[in-house]
């Protein structure tokens, strides 16, 4: 009888064990699903309701971050200037305000034709986007 206790004891701890295998998988996968959303941006109507203010610079060497506009979410970057442009604010990690003066912005942009000219100037500015 003692040697079934054991046994089930065993079994019980190996189940437990599994279970906080898939708890911490989960939690793995999910943090790094919310990390490779960082540059998917819906352009709000309103300053009010966007996260960030960003203003379009007419040079690239005025640009505190470039940004290149990529066709599929999929290939949105992980806060590295990549940027898919989303139909619905939902899908959005952050919502953006085009402002009308460089004064107003948080960050000043430059849009580029390369994906691989795109990222940021400095880390200065770099916290908006996370």
């Amino acid at each position: 009888m003692q040697r079934r206790t054991k046994e089930f004891e065993n079994t019980r701890g190996l189940k437990l064990y599994i279970y906080h295998m898939k708890t911490l998988f989960l939690l793995l996968s999910f943090f790094a699903m919310q990390r490779t959303m960082a540059q998917k941006v819906f352009s709000e109507d309103y300053e009010s309701q966007a996260d960030v203010k960003v203003f379009v610079v007419k040079y690239e060497s005025q640009a505190d971050l470039k940004v290149f506009k990529v066709k599929y979410e999929s290939q949105a970057g992980d806060n590295d200037g990549k940027w898919f442009f989303t139909q619905y604010k939902s899908q959005a990690k952050k919502k953006i305000y085009f402002v009308k003066y460089e004064s107003q912005a948080d960050v000043k942009i430059f849009f580029v034709e390369y994906e691989s000219q795109a990222g940021w100037k400095s880390n200065q500015k770099k916290h908006f986007f996370y």
